[in-house]
């Protein structure tokens, strides 16, 4: 499958002789717009040239503190001033500004391939990695299938700070950003080329590659295993489904963390068949076991002391004379048996084995990652993600890491008389809730059935920020986000004290 090619990333603590475009913040102290990051040499040669203060000459073309606003100035280099907002940045500031401004000189480049300095006066090492983290995610391009090959606007990116440890910063910020964009690729990938069996061997090279345990089940083993749930749902395809388990354990790891992700490589809503509008970016449906997946890489590459063990459960929700239908009777893995109220509701079946599985490991934090309802995404929107959990201590063990991460979640509840919803006349619980209200949490509450009792487990649901169907915005393009990953990412960091 295609694998989009990133630019070089690198850090120093002078803006290269060769860079192209050298990209630069405005921002707001104390009333007042103040132009930062710009080296010396830099500021002499432009009012050498010009005789006016580069500051000034940016002003006069519209640049603003403001966030997204974007001004490039011709010259060599050329000079793009980015609006950082607040003097004091956080990374998530100067994370959406290096990629608005590395996107901004990408469709700059003409038939060129450049070379970009980004230079924020980022100091602290949150700082560094939110610029390297947006540079590069901002750079990024899909590896489109095509006949001719894809042309990259950003051939390296280089990270401007002389600030000590600049180098492992900018080093750990490329260990995530490539995260992202691997889980970017995965979601991209249609369907005919991404579906379970080779969704399965790519993450199983990958970890080779990585020397990380990877454990391929398919559906023999499945079968064998008892995996009612994800032979179910991925009985009405002709390629078969796969659970798959990668594992790192590093040596003095502090806790074990547990993901699990939702893997539908396309959701066609089975016999409840989607509308044809809403069956189009279903390709999209395995970007939770894309987000876990990623992360685990991220997790090794950066040697955090935590234990991983991720779950993707992978299967193609088709319709056809071997689908599960409505009113079906699963028995899942573990036992339970479960009444199937709509085919369209698909991932909570194929989760419920995986984190059955995954509690047998005994894990001190379970999570999982899924495209779960559309009533999340009616909830909060396409930007904002659904956080259920186990309890409050948990939940906020999550949105500190997505702080962390910039990522934006929403704690929402599962009430008790939502459990009410599941139950069921002919088997131990019905999949969809009776009452078409409060899906997401009927939803969270049906997965806590299978997490286990007292288990610390957090369910987040990513319907809406996995999936970027309007235009592109600082580092994110449009279609596949890479939602989630460096959520996880920071909440493995955090594990690992």
């Amino acid at each position: 499958m295609p694998v989009s090619e990133l630019p070089a990333v690198t850090s120093s603590g002078t803006v290269p002789e060769s860079a192209d475009v050298l990209v630069v913040g405005m921002a707001e102290a104390l009333g007042s717009s103040v132009l930062v990051g710009v080296p010396d040499d830099v500021e002499r040669a432009w009012v050498k040239r010009t005789g006016t203060p580069l500051q000034e000459a940016a002003q006069a073309l519209g640049a603003l503190p403001k966030p997204g606003t974007v001004v490039a100035l011709p010259g060599s280099p050329l000079i793009v001033a980015v609006g950082l907002g607040d003097v004091d940045v956080t990374p998530e500031q100067v994370r959406r500004a290096a990629g608005g401004a590395v996107r901004a000189a990408a469709r700059l480049a003409g038939d060129r391939t450049l070379s970009v300095a980004v230079s924020l006066d980022a100091v602290e090492p949150e700082v560094i990695r939110g610029v390297t983290e947006g540079a590069l995610l901002g750079a990024y391009t899909y590896a489109k299938a095509s006949a001719e090959p894809t042309k990259r606007p950003v051939g390296a990116l280089t990270i401007v700070s002389d600030a000590s440890g600049a180098a492992t910063a900018v080093a750990e910020g490329v260990a995530v950003a490539k995260a992202v964009c691997r889980a970017r690729d995965w979601v991209n990938s249609p369907a005919n080329v991404l579906y379970p069996e080779t969704f399965a061997d790519d993450v199983r090279e990958a970890g080779k590659a990585a020397r990380l345990d990877v454990e391929v089940l398919d559906e023999k083993a499945l079968t064998k295993g008892g995996f009612g749930g994800i032979l179910a749902v991925g009985g009405g395809s002709s390629r078969p489904p796969r659970l798959v388990r990668v594992t790192y354990a590093p040596r003095g790891a502090k806790a074990h963390l547990s993901l699990v992700g939702k893997g539908i490589t396309f959701d066609t809503g089975g016999l409840n068949l989607k509308t044809a509008e809403g069956m189009y970016t279903m390709k999209c449906d395995m970007a939770g076991a894309a987000a876990v997946l990623a992360a685990v890489f991220s997790i090794a590459e950066l040697k955090l002391k935590v234990k991983v063990t991720v779950w993707a459960a992978l299967a193609e929700n088709m319709p056809s004379g071997t689908a599960y239908r409505p009113s079906d009777v699963i028995t899942m893995y573990g036992g339970r048996t479960v009444e199937n109220a709509n085919s369209d509701a698909e991932g909570r079946i194929v989760m419920a084995d995986a984190l059955v599985r995954a509690g047998e490991d005994d894990p001190d934090l379970l999570v999982d990652v899924a495209t779960l309802t559309g009533a999340c995404l009616v909830a909060l929107g396409e930007r904002t993600a659904g956080l259920m959990a186990s309890d409050d201590d948990v939940a906020d063990q999550l949105l500190d890491a997505a702080e962390q991460s910039g990522e934006p979640f929403w704690h929402l509840p599962i009430p008790e008389e939502i459990s009410e919803n599941l139950t069921s006349d002919v088997a131990d619980l019905v999949s969809s809730g009776k009452s078409r209200y409060g899906g997401a949490l009927t939803a969270a509450a049906f997965l806590r059935e299978f997490a286990g009792e007292g288990r610390r487990w957090a369910h987040l649901d990513i319907a809406g920020p996995a999936w970027n169907g309007n235009s592109p915005r600082d580092y994110t393009p449009k279609q596949g986000t890479g939602f989630a990953v460096r959520t996880l990412v920071a909440l493995a960091r955090d594990l690992a004290g």
